[in-house]
């Protein structure tokens, strides 16, 4: 069940709601993007045969006119709304999961919306032990994937399909594990690793990422379950402005700079190190190819190479919370 909306405490606070005992806290954190949050919100809100829930909104710190309006759309759909001064991606997460009141805290991305029976499918995922849980995310292009686009790198665009159901690092693949947008913790098992490090993640156009792999391995250290199944699914906007090599270019370039923060906050600084000299071989190598027009796909699978490489290089040269 959705308790009504209510509005939020000042500070950003989460307002005192009465909710009876939900099973799931769908938390989903929005940025000025009215448009999507309302489609989300309506897939929410047409959940069938779902455990009693409840659904929190994190604006994390959208200009005035945007922030009306997700007001707006966290009142029509019977959401608490929480409202951040400051933007980050983690942040908001940490925001609602301070706020959540279900056994389960789930997390959606403001362009997914959510199958018919994703609550329902989750609740039946959610095995004993399980502390992370994540699903099928189908990809909803807004403009064609264009056909010089790396196969191997769908995954950038937060795409799985994996078919089959599993446990994390037992009988899955390399790579097949929970994604950001579509994913759920053991509410307990999150707070008690201090929910996500606010020194990863988006924040505005800084595509620093690395935050849900650092919760999986401290979660996965403590020897709970991380299962993904594909009945737990969503379908995800790929907005057209991501489908150009600049846009690849540059999520391949913070992959490299997350990769290296993760290390550090993991105390594996060293391996970072030792992999510097073939990543700086790499960089120069590959360096001329920066000369290509940032609109053009030749050579597009160099060209991220050399990106990461690069990205990876200025994560060791500068310090975490600079990167």
């Amino acid at each position: 069940m959705t308790p009504s909306a209510s509005v939020p405490a000042p500070h950003g606070e989460p307002p005192a709601v009465p909710v009876s005992s939900p099973v799931i806290s769908v938390v989903l954190c929005t940025h000025d993007r009215p448009g999507y949050l309302e489609a989300c919100l309506a897939g929410l809100a047409a959940q069938q045969h779902a455990p009693a829930h409840e659904t929190l909104v994190v604006d994390s710190a959208s200009p005035p006119a945007g922030a009306a309006r997700i007001a707006a759309l966290a009142q029509r759909f019977g959401a608490r709304l929480l409202v951040l001064d400051k933007p980050g991606l983690s942040r908001a997460r940490n925001a609602g999961l301070a706020a959540a009141q279900g056994r389960l805290v789930a997390f959606i991305d403001d362009d997914a919306v959510a199958a018919p029976d994703w609550l329902a499918a989750m609740a039946a995922a959610a095995l004993p032990g399980t502390v992370a849980l994540g699903g099928r995310i189908t990809p909803h292009y807004e403009a064609p994937l264009p056909a010089w686009w790396p196969p191997h790198q769908v995954a950038a665009l937060t795409v799985i399909e994996h078919p089959s159901a599993g446990q994390v690092g037992h009988d899955l693949p390399r790579g097949v594990e929970p994604y950001g947008a579509n994913m759920a913790f053991d509410t307990q098992a999150l707070r008690a690793i201090g929910g996500f490090p606010e020194g990863l993640g988006r924040v505005g156009t800084r595509l620093l990422s690395g935050e849900e792999s650092l919760v999986l391995r401290r979660l996965a250290a403590g020897g709970g379950a991380i299962r993904y199944d594909p009945a737990v699914a969503v379908r995800h906007s790929i907005q057209a402005n991501r489908l150009t090599p600049g846009w690849l270019i540059e999520r391949l370039y913070w992959q490299g700079v997350s990769e290296v923060v993760l290390r550090r906050l993991l105390g594996h600084a060293d391996s970072a190190w030792r992999a510097a000299p073939r990543r700086a071989a790499v960089a120069l190598a590959l360096l001329p190819l920066r000369l290509l027009p940032k609109a053009s796909p030749l050579l597009i699978d160099w060209r991220w190479r050399q990106a990461y490489a690069q990205g990876f290089l200025r994560g060791l040269l500068r310090p975490p919370q600079t990167a």
